[in-house]
């Protein structure tokens, strides 16, 4: 006879005894990868469950993917620190984090005095199915019409007002 599923709950927050920090339904997190060669994986948990005991306890997270995890890949604009907001979800355990981490927005992400191990940004959701990104465009601001890479120097020049990656 097969043993009934025992009723789970959600929880506010849980203290990741092995990271030493507190996680909730928002933050971002770094899990740790099948293969230690790639770097963590980003994800933003969504819910914190527990079963009746409180002793199996899952996160349900949203993916980030980088941009060679995308269909077509890494260019030439996307940042080391950029990373996609998937449609892509799924089950994890706790054990698999390996520390908390932040996804900023574009914006805040440029305007940063440092930028950290733990900091990420995104500008794009992206479809994991059919590797549709939103928005499909975004706005450019080099004479060369690729879009803003943070990790790029970019001058304006004073007489007309455009941009220019320095090389």
């Amino acid at each position: 006879m097969a043993k009934p599923k025992s009723a789970r709950r959600n929880l506010d927050s849980l203290t990741v005894k092995h990271i030493g920090k507190t996680i909730r339904p928002g933050d971002c997190v770094l899990m740790r990868p099948s293969d230690s060669s790639k770097p963590s994986y980003v994800a933003r948990v969504e819910r914190i469950e527990a079963d009746s005991r409180g002793a199996n306890v899952r996160i349900y997270v949203r993916w980030y993917y980088r941009p060679e995890e995308s269909i077509g890949g890494r260019r030439q604009f996307h940042s080391l620190k950029e990373v996609f907001l998937s449609d892509h979800f799924d089950y994890q355990s706790v054990d698999t984090i390996e520390g908390k981490c932040t996804v900023h927005s574009f914006k805040s992400y440029t305007k940063l005095d440092a930028v950290g191990n733990d900091d990420f940004f995104c500008r794009f959701e992206y479809n994991s199915s059919t590797g549709a990104f939103n928005p499909d465009r975004v706005a450019v601001y080099c004479k060369c019409e690729m879009p803003y890479n943070p990790d790029d120097l970019m001058v304006q020049c004073e007489e007309c007002s455009d941009w220019s990656v320095l090389f």
